[in-house]
């Protein structure tokens, strides 16, 4: 049920033509989207708004509005979310209208805690992770195949249908077309939990697999309810995937020492398995360890790609 504040706020909102806004479901850096319903079929859709005037000094529509409206007109994937049309209102600003999906994927974990103490926290069933991480991995897969870079994949921007079979990205505010050659581009994307080490040491050109470096935080945060990095800030990101993975040498990952954030004067940590953070009892599986680790190698040049990770066995136990 809506709170009065949600209901007044979505009051205070200009009339959008063919939609009723019923409450505000969400608020984030770009904009607040609301839960509404399409007047002539009566379909339940989310209304997500961009104001212009808070967003750029002229008014116009921010870059990152057209870039999301245009990658979404884009992609047709049962993994990505619909965009159902944009609306315009004076004053007000720019409307998307979106298919409506019930759940993001950390509030969906979250019902199964039974326990507000975080060493109580639990991962999803494993068919449920294996189920999810298939639509993920082909859902990224799909923007990679049109060159898409989300650069924002966290659980928050994971959606859950209601009868918790179904997942679909959303949000791309953050993600850009990936040109050739690749960048430059800004290193301070992706937050920080979810963000690919080549990021945090300060890489400006990178590929695709900074998105699979986020499905692999992702799916053992999925297997365990915890996360996997859970940094306080860059540097603290940065040594806790060294803690657990080891500090990454130039064996591993050749390019790692000629990136502008690397010293190397940085601790040494020796090389652990990741089955040390994410045990098997929540991953099942070998197959699940395996592409676990495959997906969070050091060396983006060598960490799994989206179409290949579709073809491991773990999909198919």
């Amino acid at each position: 049920m809506a709170s009065d504040s949600e209901r007044s706020s979505s009051d205070e909102e200009p009339p959008l033509e063919g939609y009723e806004r019923t409450e505000m479901i969400g608020q984030g850096a770009y904009g607040v989207v609301y839960k509404g319903r399409k007047e002539d079929t009566g379909d339940i859709v989310a209304i997500k708004r961009i104001p212009f005037a808070d967003s750029t000094p002229e008014g116009g529509v921010p870059c990152n509005v057209i870039r999301e409206i245009s990658l979404l007109r884009e992609l047709d994937h049962p993994n990505v979310v619909k965009l159902f049309d944009i609306k315009q209102a004076d004053p007000g600003g720019l409307y998307l209208v979106f298919e409506f999906v019930a759940h993001d994927l950390k509030t969906y974990m979250d019902q199964f805690q039974t326990s507000d103490d975080i060493s109580d926290r639990v991962g999803l069933p494993q068919e449920t992770v294996r189920s999810f991480m298939r639509q993920i991995v082909a859902g990224v897969g799909c923007c990679h195949t049109y060159r898409i870079l989300h650069r924002d994949l966290k659980p928050h921007n994971l959606l859950i249908s209601g009868d918790g079979k179904h997942v679909k990205l959303a949000d791309f505010g953050l993600a850009r077309l990936s040109a050739i050659p690749n960048g430059p581009y800004t290193f301070e994307v992706v937050t920080l939990w979810y963000r690919a080490p080549e990021l945090l040491l300060g890489a400006n050109r990178y590929s695709t697999a900074v998105d699979v470096w986020s499905v692999g935080c992702i799916f053992a945060e999925m297997a365990t309810g915890m996360p996997l990095f859970p940094g306080r800030s860059d540097i603290d990101q940065i040594f806790k995937i060294f803690q657990r993975k080891g500090t990454p040498t130039g064996d591993m990952w050749p390019a790692v020492t000629r990136l502008p954030h690397y010293n190397a004067e940085f601790p040494q940590w020796r090389e652990r398995p990741l089955t040390d953070q994410v045990p098997m009892s929540a991953l099942g599986s070998n197959n699940a360890a395996d592409l676990l680790t495959k997906l969070l190698v050091y060396d983006p040049d060598r960490r799994i790609a989206c179409k290949t990770a579709l073809q491991h066995p773990y999909f198919f136990e």
